[in-house]
This record gives structure tokens, sequence and C-alpha cells, in this order.
């Protein structure tokens, strides 16, 4: 290989799929030397490196894995990001030609999965963008790291201490994507056997578990650092609301937007209508051209209450973001825009009245509040309460860029969302939203639940295929990219 041999890094358990998966590995001609992590039982021979570490998460544990690499004559530095792949000689030596021609700083690739049956299955990744600094991007099983832009790199991390437990690869990947290029090489260069996943659901809400508190507390403080060396970093927001410039016709709207729910959006209507407040409010529930009955159901709770507002658009062509602009652009909007999804139900008769009391205590252009995930019929089910308690009023806008979204029931100064508007789409929509208000605003919390979420099998997230998580999870990378770029440009004009 012309530019040098290539160092190979992973942590395993000892067990025979490491054992496998290490001599493997040590055996291909490329490979210069390799270093384990483990735990202190596992003892392999063959010339193997043995690190003191168990695992490559912990900041001891990343600096002492470059530094081996460093005192090794190679060039690339294989990181197995777990100890069962099957990396063969070819798909090696792809990734080193491929890292020599882009130049990359960390170069990673798709892969196939093995199923239990013995075929394989592609697996494709998404691309890495400045948006994807969220602690869970996929990188697939294995990454080629440069030695030329990791160089330095371990003392450098040692000097810092922003890692600890968890964080030593998230901060170390963060600074190889400033000092070079993250790249993905769309193609399979090697094989994942089977192994137990956890659920959808619990993956989804695993960054908001409060178990993991000190894991978020870490993550968020790498993250922060990273906004600022970037130049994204904002200090806390202090603009006001856009001034309203009309008068509005009640204090506060509900908004649902709808298609094709016919078991579900009598109850949702009922919980907004039911609610008691000091203020007039209405309940706009804009249907997308439902076909299932949903409309005929809004079309009798309409005529038993002037309260509801049901609106079908002229347009075929919205998403859940277009239903909103329906929504917060209409005339009978009000002050006010509070979000009430068609599955779910508000907790109780007091929660509009509670966010509008919040509106009016502080000059927010938004407010967020909690949730509790339930099943169909309301019976709590893990992880329960969603808060957001890594929220904080000094840095949750620069953590935004990091997490996943802001939390549920959302609510909006009409005012200030009329200036910003939703993207037509049907998923991120609210999220898109949510980065440009932080950016200028502050957003009031309510850490009560206030709102239950209902899973079940007609959720539009419920079992959804790799194409569309890898669509969704690039579409928010993409809206980070553009707020990093946005709050980048308002850091320069300062």
């Amino acid at each position: 290989m012309s530019d040098g041999s290539i160092a190979v890094v992973l942590a395993g358990d000892g067990d025979a799929g490491s054992e496998q998966t290490l001599a493997r590995l040590a055996s291909l001609p490329e490979v210069s030397g390799v270093a384990v992590a483990g735990p202190a039982s596992w003892q392999p021979g063959g010339g193997v490196h043995r690190l003191k570490a168990e695992d490559l998460r912990e900041l001891p544990n990343v600096v002492e894995a470059l530094r081996w690499f460093a005192s090794t004559p190679a060039r690339r530095l294989v990181w197995a990001l777990s100890p069962r792949c099957e990396l063969h000689a070819h798909g090696l030596r792809r990734l080193a030609s491929v890292a020599r021609d882009t130049s990359a700083a960390l170069l990673y690739s798709d892969y196939f999965d093995r199923p239990a049956d013995g075929g394989v299955a592609l697996h494709p990744l998404i691309d890495y963008q400045p948006g994807s600094l969220r602690d869970d991007f996929d990188f697939g099983q294995v990454v080629l790291i440069s030695r030329e832009h990791a160089d330095g790199l371990a003392e450098t991390l040692q000097r810092d201490q922003l890692a600890g437990r968890f964080g030593g690869w998230y901060d170390l990947r963060l600074r190889l994507s400033e000092r070079g290029a993250i790249v993905r090489l769309p193609e399979p260069t090697y094989v994942v056997p089977p192994a137990a996943e956890r659920s959808a659901g619990e993956a989804h809400f695993n960054y908001v578990d409060p178990r993991n508190r000190d894991y978020q507390i870490e993550m968020e403080r790498i993250a922060t650092a990273h906004l600022k060396r970037i130049g994204a970093f904002l200090p806390r927001p202090t603009a006001q609301p856009v001034p309203a410039g009309e008068t509005f016709p009640v204090e506060a709207s509900v908004i649902i937007p709808v298609r094709n729910r016919v078991r579900t959006i009598a109850d949702s209507t009922r919980s907004a209508l039911a609610q008691q407040a000091d203020f007039p409010f209405n309940v706009i529930v804009v249907d997308n051209h439902s076909t299932d009955g949903t409309t005929a159901i809004l079309a009798e709770l309409a005529a038993r209450d002037r309260r509801l507002v049901h609106i079908v658009p002229s347009r075929t062509d919205l998403g859940i973001g277009g239903c909103w602009n329906e929504a917060i652009y209409d005339a009978r909007c009000g002050r006010y825009a509070v979000q009430l999804d068609s599955d779910d139900l508000y907790a109780d008769s007091a929660v509009l009245a509670r966010i509008v009391a919040e509106f009016r205590g502080g000059a927010y252009a938004a407010v967020i509040g909690s949730y509790t995930i339930v099943d169909f019929d309301l019976h709590p089910i893990p992880p329960g309460l969603i808060d957001h308690r890594e929220w904080t009023d000094d840095n949750g806008h620069n953590n935004a860029l990091r997490i996943a979204g802001l939390g549920a029931p959302r609510a909006f100064h009409v005012p200030t969302l009329r200036s910003i508007g939703f993207p037509n789409v049907s998923f991120g929509e609210d999220y898109a939203v949510a980065l440009q208000i932080t950016r200028r605003y502050p957003i009031g919390r309510i850490y009560d639940s206030l709102y239950w979420c209902r899973r079940w099998e007609d959720n539009t997230d419920h079992a959804l295929s790799l194409e569309t998580k890898n669509r969704y999870a690039a579409y928010k990378d993409r809206l980070r990219s553009i707020e990093i770029a946005a709050r980048r440009q308002a850091n320069e004009a300062t």
C-alpha cells in the first residue's frame, strides 16, 4: 500500500466473536499493529497490544489509543466501534484507497447486515454534514482515521478534559471534523453479524431518559465547546417577540393537523374543546383531505360547537408543516397557537390556561411543555415522562443543535411564528421552527406533564423502514447545518 500500513484498535469482551474479529484483522497483510481494549481477563496473544482500557468511550482510554497509534508507523487507524464485524482484505484496501484519495480526516462506509438466516442485506448510512454533531450519529461499525488529522489530538483531549466516562469518542470525532472532511463511502466494505437491538421507541427517547443525565451533561459540554470552536455558539437570546400589528379574534388557538385518524380525532378534538380558561379560544383542525371518515366526524363536531374551526385546504400538496401554515395565517387564529397531535390528548382541562399564563409571565416566543408516553388506552409505558430536563435557559438554545427535539406540547406566539412559518414537510417541521426561534428568542418551559402522547400501530413514526429513518435523520442534520451556518453568520456580523 503506497501510503503506508494500517493500525487497528478495537474494544471487545474476549468472547469467541471478539477473538475471531481480532484474528481476522491481525492476519491482514496491510495491518501493522493491533491494540485491544476489554476486560482484564482478556489477554490476547499474537503480538496484539493490550490497552489498559476496558472500553473506548472514556477519555483516558481514547487518549491511550491515540498515543498507541502515534507510536506505530501506520498512516491510518481503523477504529472498530464494535467488536462484531467481518472486515476482509479487499474492504480494508478500499477504505484506505478512498481515504487517501479524499484526504479524509475520518472515513466510514455502508455495510452488509447478516441476518440470522445467513444471507446479507445492504445497510446504507447517511452522509456526514456540519449538522451531524448529534452524539448518536451512525458511522456503522468501522471508521478510518488519518494520522495527519489525528496528530496531537491525544494531547489536546487530555489538556481540555471535556469528556469523562462517556464522551471520549464523541469529542474525538467532533475535533476531527474541524480538521478535515468526514467522508462516507456509499458502498459496503464489511459485514455485521446479527446482534440484539433495542426497540425503535426505546432508542428514540434514550437521550431524555433521566437515568442518562450524567451522559447528557457530558455530551452537552463537548458539543458546546465544538460550537464555540467553529463560531456557531450564541449567547443567551434576549430578543423580544414580534409586536402584534393586528387584533386577534381569540387569545389562543389549539392547532390539530390531521389526515385519516378516524379512531382518534374525536378524542383529540374534544380534549381541546374541554379546556377551561378565562379567555376566549378556539380549536383549528386542518383536515388534510382525509378519506376514512375523519372529515365527517369533524363536520359533526363543528356543527355542535362554533369554537371548532374545520379547515379543508384547497391545496393537496401539504405536509404537516403546510397544514400548520394554513392555521396560523388564517384570520381566525389566536394570539397563541398551541399544538395537539391528532393521536393525542391533553392531560387535563387546565393545560391551555397553564400555557397562556406562562406566555404572559415572560416575554417568550414559544412555550414548550412535557408529556407522558402512553399506549392507545392511555396506560403509561416506558420511558414514561419526557420532560427535557436537559434544557437550561443559558445554554438550551445551543444544546438544541445536539438533541433530537425540544418536547411537547409546543406553543407559539403567533406574530413571531408568522415571521418564520413552517417548512412544508411531515417530519422535523417543528424542530426547524424551534431552532430558528431559539436562535433569537427566549422560550418558556413547563416540566409537569401536560400531554398524553399515544404510541400505537398507526403513529406516523411506527415501524419505519431504514430508508425512511435515514431520510428523516438526514433532514434533521440538514436543518442543523442550516442553523449552524446562520449562527456563524450572526456571529461574524457582530
